[in-house]
């Protein structure tokens, strides 16, 4: 559900021909209580107090898990990223990012510290905002404007200023550019990686080159809508419903970029529902 690979195929072709809202309800959903159940999974199964690598992980013997999560974090997020580059329809492409970011949240998962728990809970919640942003605005933008690949995009960002300056926003958070919430999320993520010890720094910096990886795909979108096809503004701002969302899921996606304390005591007076050891 998490669609980490090799369990990543059914993705695309779901998101695809599903309803744009059914599609970002799974691209977030599956992924939060995916994660949240194998956090409260690993606790109760083998306990806090100790690492992946300890004997009391070795269930089989010779089985090395630890090594086992940190390879599929980094084919994860390699292989998500690298065919969301090749991708023309925005919806196919937010798939493959997702499967992109399965792996980012997957990175804190050999780690299993407090810390580890902590950046993955962070990290989910931001990723809600801003894929859920993303989503919905594509859906806006189909609506009016008809369109469905990148290219369609063109000159969005002066046709209407303001679903321009909210998927720039959703693009950037998503990219990991500060100062959005999207940036906060990967920098509790490597930092936890960081300070699990040596054995993770190779993961950490396959995170960051995946990261550079996805700025290029991101930024397709922000060039075509800014800098491709005539600037002409029709002031078009979305109503009711759809405005309040927008709103909803874009100011967290800034604000928590720039004052993410309140977010942090949340998830940090979270941990006793996950791991309950510490």
């Amino acid at each position: 559900k998490v669609a980490i690979v090799p369990f990543h195929f059914w993705t695309p072709d779901v998101y695809e021909g599903a309803p744009t809202p059914v599609t970002a309800y799974l691209s977030v959903a599956p992924k939060a209580a995916g994660f949240a159940l194998l956090i409260r999974f690993l606790n109760s199964l083998f306990g806090t107090d100790q690492p992946l690598n300890s004997p009391v992980w070795q269930v089989m013997e010779g089985v090395p898990w630890q090594d086992i999560l940190m390879v599929l974090a980094a084919v994860t997020m390699t292989v998500g990223n690298l065919v969301a580059i090749q991708q023309q329809n925005v919806k196919r492409l937010l798939a493959y990012s997702s499967i992109a970011h399965a792996g980012y949240i997957l990175m804190g998962v050999p780690v299993l510290s407090q810390e580890g728990v902590y950046a993955i809970i962070f990290y989910i919640i931001v990723y809600l905002f801003m894929q859920l942003g993303a989503f919905f605005l594509a859906i806006v933008v189909s609506n009016r404007y008809g369109t469905e690949t990148i290219e369609e995009y063109s000159g969005i960002g002066w046709k209407s200023p303001y679903l321009g300056f909210f998927m720039a926003v959703f693009m950037f958070s998503l990219t990991g550019i500060p100062p959005t919430a999207g940036f906060i999320g990967k920098m509790y993520l490597f930092a936890a990686l960081i300070n699990g010890g040596s054995q993770f720094y190779w993961l950490a910096i396959i995170g960051v080159l995946n990261s550079v990886i996805s700025l290029y795909y991101y930024m397709r979108i922000v060039k075509v809508m800014y800098f491709q096809g005539e600037r002409v503004k029709d002031l078009y701002v979305p109503g009711g419903m759809s405005l309040a969302i927008v709103l909803a899921m874009g100011i967290p996606s800034i604000f928590f970029g720039i004052r993410w304390s309140f977010l942090a005591d949340w998830v940090n007076s979270s941990l006793k529902f996950f791991v309950a050891g510490f």
